[in-house]
Formats: C-alpha cells, sequence, structure tokens
C-alpha cells in the first residue's frame, strides 16, 4: 500500500513537470529587446543592464548622477555582442514629478523603440531605531522605494498593454519579506512593493505582461556599504547569520527569472525558504511551483521559527548589555 502511494505521488509530480511548460509564460528573447534599468548606474542595476546588454539588449540606464550614468555606460559599452546596440543614458529623479518620468520615457521609446523590460532598482535605505530615525527619512524612502517604482511602470504600461507584450520587474529585498530589527523605514517601502506587483499582475496577465519581484539578501555595493556604516548592533549580529551576495551573481537571477516571468526572484537557500514561507496569495508561474509551496510550507515554517528566535535571542542580550553598560556608567 504505501509503495502504491509512493509510485503515485512520483507520477503525479511528473505529470505536473510535463503539464507545467504548457501553462507557463513564453519566455522574452532580450536579442534586440529595449531593456530600461532605473538605479542603472551602480550596484545591482548596473549589473542587471549589464547582463542584459551580454544578451544582445539595448539598454536605458536611468538615475540621478549624469556622470556615474557615463562611466558606467562606458564599461557597459565593453560587452556589446553587435556594432547596432545602444546604451542610453538619462539623468532623472524617478521619484519626484510624474510627468518628468514619463516624457523621459517617451524620449527614450522614439530612440530605442517600445520598452519590452522595465527593471525598477532605484532604492535608498536608512537604518537605525525607530525613534531615532528622523521623520522625513520615512517619506523620502517612501518616495524613492515605491514611488520610484510607480512612476516608471506607470509611464510604460499602456504601451505594454497595446502591443500585448511586456516585463516589469520590482527590486524588492529580503527586508521585503521579513520585517527586522532597525529596517523600520526600509522594509515597509519593499513590501508595499509586493501589494502594487500582485494587485498589477491581476491587471495584465490577460495582456501577456508578466510581473516579477525580486527579494535580493544582503549584496556587495555601495549602497550596502553606505547603509553597513549606520546600522544597530542588533542589525549587524542578526546580518552576520546569512552570508553576502554578489551583485552580479544576484543580477543573472533576476534576470533569468524576468524573462521567464516568474512572479518571485530569489537567491540561495535562504531566499528560497523565504519565498515558499512568504508565498501567501501570490501568483505562481507554474503548477510545480504551487506544489513545492504546498509541500514545503510546513516544513520551512519550522525553520523560519527558530530564526526569528535566534533573532530575538541577539536583540534582548544586545539590550541586557546595553543596559548593563549604561547602569556601569552611571555608578562611576
Amino acid at each position: 500500500m504505501l509503495l502504491l502511494a509512493v509510485a503515485f505521488i512520483v507520477a503525479f509530480v511528473l505529470l505536473l513537470y510535463m503539464v507545467s511548460p504548457l501553462i507557463s509564460p513564453k519566455p522574452l528573447k532580450l536579442p534586440g529587446a529595449h531593456v530600461v534599468v532605473t538605479g542603472g548606474s551602480s550596484g545591482i542595476g548596473k549589473c542587471i543592464a549589464i547582463e542584459c546588454y551580454k544578451q544582445g539588449a539595448f539598454i536605458t540606464l536611468i538615475a540621478r548622477d549624469e556622470n556615474k550614468l557615463l562611466q558606467t555606460k562606458k564599461e557597459i559599452e565593453k560587452y556589446s555582442v553587435n556594432d547596432k546596440q545602444v546604451v542610453l543614458c538619462i539623468s532623472v529623479d524617478v521619484s519626484k514629478d510624474y510627468e518628468q518620468v514619463e516624457n523621459v520615457l517617451k524620449q527614450a521609446q522614439e530612440k530605442l523603440g517600445p520598452v519590452d523590460m522595465l527593471v525598477n532598482c532605484a532604492g535608498t535605505s536608512v537604518t537605525g531605531k525607530f525613534e531615532d530615525i528622523e521623520v522625513n527619512s520615512f517619506e523620502r524612502l517612501m518616495a524613492v522605494n515605491y514611488l520610484g517604482s510607480v512612476y516608471p511602470s506607470r509611464a510604460v504600461i499602456a504601451t505594454m498593454k497595446e502591443r500585448r507584450m511586456g516585463r516589469i520587474v520590482f527590486v524588492s529585498s529580503q527586508a521585503g519579506q521579513l520585517g527586522l530589527f532597525g529596517y523600520t523605514a526600509y522594509s515597509p517601502t519593499k513590501f508595499a512593493l509586493r501589494g502594487l506587483a500582485e494587485a498589477l499582475q491581476m491587471e495584465v496577465k490577460p495582456y501577456n505582461i508578466y510581473i516579477t519581484v525580486a527579494y535580493p539578501p544582503d549584496t556587495d555595493t555601495p549602497g550596502f556599504a553606505e547603509e553597513s556604516k549606520t546600522k544597530p548592533l542588533e542589525t549587524k549580529l542578526i546580518s552576520e547569520t546569512s552570508s553576502v551576495c554578489q551583485a552580479e551573481q544576484v543580477a543573472r537571477v533576476i534576470v533569468k527569472d524576468a524573462i521567464q516571468g516568474n512572479f518571485n526572484s530569489s537567491v540561495g537557500s535562504d531566499g528560497y525558504m523565504l519565498s515558499i514561507l512568504t508565498s501567501g496569495m501570490s501568483p505562481v508561474t507554474s503548477i510545480t511551483e504551487g506544489l513545492q509551496q504546498v509541500v514545503c510550507m510546513g516544513i520551512f515554517r519550522i525553520v523560519g521559527l527558530f530564526y526569528l528566535g535566534s533573532f530575538d535571542s541577539i536583540v534582548r542580550r544586545c539590550m541586557m548589555q546595553r543596559e548593563k553598560s549604561e547602569s556601569t556608567d552611571k555608578n562611576e
């Protein structure tokens, strides 16, 4: 009886693998495609632009710093695969003025054609205890990390619908899956991208447009180095429980998932576990993906509880050490 049950499960899984490609989106072909990357002058955004350029795409880089953009343009152009490829640079703040963002994207499309894939990578971070973070930092992060993705997406969605094709990528963070000490200003902005992505995917899926939400872990970028300077001790200790990834590795995964039309994009074993745990009512790209979530959810929840317990232990230990130090200082 047991063998029969095992055989049935194996046959069922094999059937799902066979059927899955039939319902999955048709992969986007990057050669000759127009890819727009916001926040593309450094870090993950730059590496995504390089990865797409290596595969024959035309690139529009959008960022605030014009000098950085020009330097990045030269670096990307080293990876050309044909003489027709172009890297267009546009200096604009994608979080401030929607009409300006809409105008520059119209200009980009006039020069390089309709946008086939938009990667919303512009973002910034502020770490610190909730009561220590300036109130205007909450407003600024929401503008950059959330509205800075809304505006470009809003500017290209109509054309994508007309063409019945497109990809939009929102670069969130593992801090957009799990709220952590020190990220009270940052995490909500990245969580917001998930809600936007789920609602938008439901709207645009009939038009053959697919949304990808990327959840990169700590990644070796200039932004991460700057963020690390102000991290509270608790945040640093929690971060040490996982390794820091290279931006090139993260970019390859994001580009691959976006091409395939996968809704979730994660890196490494921790990222895979978090994607399963936080899948909730998020869309799935294939039957097998849904099956993995159903099978692994309970097991990963147990593992996740151990992680949460260790994080709480770190926070309590740091609080006790701080109080002990303050008490000693007062006695002296």
